[in-house]
């Protein structure tokens, strides 16, 4: 069945609310959209949690380092020395939590291209406006809430220390 082109944009906009309210249209094929949590930007941050609680750093640790599901190593470096073949196209992972705040680090995973359009940083958890993703892959972040939340943790954590020359 061939629809119109404003009979198309009707049932794409009806899947959408549907979706977002947790039902699916009987279209074949049919994803379900995630719904986000809600979050507020001020200036250069996302300052509360997207869930409302601490994140895991350990989890946020495996997700850093695993290269399927963050996939940070294929740009960035840092602090783990078991990894081989690190990034260096992004800066370094290594005293992050020294560098940034805890909204700053959220913002970065949520959305990077919105404090840098030129980046080749993925909106990890967005799911609009976004150009060439996999059909399996839409409507879906690519992190959920309490991921992006334990790699906030995690990288919050990475702390610069101090050299010799700097200890008093």
């Amino acid at each position: 069945m061939r629809m119109t082109g404003s009979r198309s944009r009707r049932l794409k906009s009806l899947a959408r609310r549907w979706a977002l309210a947790g039902l699916c249209l009987a279209l074949a094929p049919c994803a379900h959209a995630a719904v986000l949590a809600p979050f507020e930007v001020a200036g250069d941050a996302i300052p509360q949690s997207l869930t409302g609680d601490k994140g895991d750093p350990a989890r946020g640790r495996a997700i850093v380092v695993d290269r399927q599901k963050g996939l940070c190593l294929l740009c960035h470096s840092g602090p783990f020395a078991e990894q081989r073949f690190q990034g260096d196209i992004a800066p370094s992972l290594e005293g992050a939590g020294s560098r940034w705040s805890e909204g700053q680090l959220r913002l970065r995973l949520v959305d990077a291209p919105r404090l840098n359009r030129d980046t080749s940083m993925p909106s990890y958890y967005r799911i609009d406006g976004l150009n060439r993703v996999a059909p399996a892959f839409k409507g879906k972040p690519v992190l959920e809430a309490q991921q992006i939340e334990d790699v906030v943790a995690f990288l919050a954590s990475l702390r610069e220390t101090p050299t010799a020359q700097e200890k008093p």
